[in-house]
Parts: C-alpha cells; sequence; structure tokens
C-alpha cells in the first residue's frame, strides 16, 4: 500500500463534485452505486495485456494507466482506476478471448483455490496519486463436470469477466469457499476503497450524511 502527499482544500466528493471511475465495468458501477457514491464513469481503453510477471504488481499499474487516461480527458476531479486478475500457479488470467479459452480457464480452477486480485489507484484533483494499493482474496471452486462448464460458458456469463466466472451470478454455484473481501472479486474492494476514500480526504466521512 501507498499513500503520497495528502490533498489540501480540494473538494469533497459530492453529487457536485462527483467520482470519475475510470471503468465501464456495469460490476464496478453497480458496486458504487450500492454505497450511495456520486460518480460518473468513463472508459479508459488501456490495455489491459502486460508483460509483467507480477500479478500484483500489474493490476496496480495497470490501475493507475487506467485512472491517468482518463483523468487527462476531463477537468480536475477525482479519479478511480481498478484492475482484477485471477491468478493460479503462477498465470495470470484475464477476460477470455473466446469460448474455448473460457473452458481452459474454468477447467485450470476446477477443484483448486486461486487468488483474484484487484489494483485500486486513485488521483487526487490535480493529477497526482493519492493512494495506491491491491487487495487479494483467496477463492476455491469446486470440482467442475464437463457438462458444468460447457452450459456455464453457454449462458454468456463468462464473457467479459476476469478468469471466466462471475461470483455475482450464476458463477456462484462454483464457488465452494471464499477468504477476504467478496466485493474485491465482484470487482472493487469496498471496505478498502472507502477507508482509502477517507485517507485521502476525497470523503470527509463514510457512509455519507443523506
Amino acid at each position: 500500500m501507498t499513500a503520497h502527499n495528502k490533498p489540501v482544500n480540494f473538494p469533497h466528493i459530492s453529487t457536485r463534485y462527483p467520482l470519475i471511475l475510470a471503468s465501464a465495468s456495469p460490476r464496478r458501477r453497480e458496486l458504487l452505486t450500492q454505497i450511495g457514491l456520486p460518480f460518473h464513469s468513463l472508459t479508459s481503453d488501456v490495455n489491459e495485456k502486460s508483460v509483467l510477471d507480477d500479478p500484483l504488481l500489474t493490476s496496480r499499474v495497470l490501475a493507475e494507466k487506467k485512472a491517468c487516461r482518463v483523468y487527462s480527458r476531463i477537468e480536475a476531479s477525482w479519479v478511480l482506476g481498478a484492475d482484477t486478475i485471477v491468478a493460479i500457479d503462477g498465470k495470470m488470467l484475464g477476460k477470455p478471448q473466446d469460448c474455448q479459452d473460457a473452458r481452459r480457464m474454468l477447467s485450470l480452477l476446477s477443484g483448486r483455490e486461486h487468488r483474484v486480485i484487484t489494483g485500486f489507484c486513485l488521483l487526487n484533483p490535480s493529477g497526482t496519486v493519492a493512494h495506491s494499493e491491491t487487495v487479494t482474496t483467496l477463492v476455491r471452486i469446486k470440482e467442475l463436470t464437463e457438462q458444468e462448464i460447457e452450459a456455464y460458458i453457454n449462458t454468456g456469463e463468462p464473457n467479459g469477466k476476469a478468469g471466466s466466472y462471475a461470483i455475482q451470478g450464476i458463477g456462484s454455484f462454483m464457488v465452494e469457499t471464499i477468504s477476504g473481501s467478496f466485493t474485491n472479486v465482484v470487482g472493487l474492494p469496498l471496505c478498502a476503497l472507502t477507508k482509502a476514500l477517507v485517507s485521502a480526504e476525497a470523503l470527509k466521512c463514510f457512509p455519507l450524511p443523506t
């Protein structure tokens, strides 16, 4: 975890001064809406492929790149970038390219524990990194039959999901155990995020007054 110089006299996030989410992910939008945080979302269009071998470093670097890309296109605002990676056996599993790729990932995860790592980066309105962090959750997937894998792929849900599954959707049927933040697996570790927003003085307090 890193925290840089705290901002001075920047407006707090509010309905008049919303957070900018550097992501088009519907899961991340739903999570921020769930906790009542005012925000707008913009797509970063950052290439999520990385030559880095370390998933922790990769998620943080990509999160910062996404935040910086969006910040360069807007007026001064608080900006949040995030990137989620599934890791197992030293391999990083991103979003599947096609059904065959989804089949490969689900077969690899079947009957085993893997890590879900989300890196997030908060830029203050001057464009400085106010907070950068990674959060890891351990998830164990049950033994999956070929029929279960094929039926799940046919739902279309694996598309666009890191590791080819959605814990908050149909994919919940395959999750035996979870150790750590549930929302981290969905796409944003809300506990760590709200702590960071208060610590960086993007929020005066949380939950927000009604």
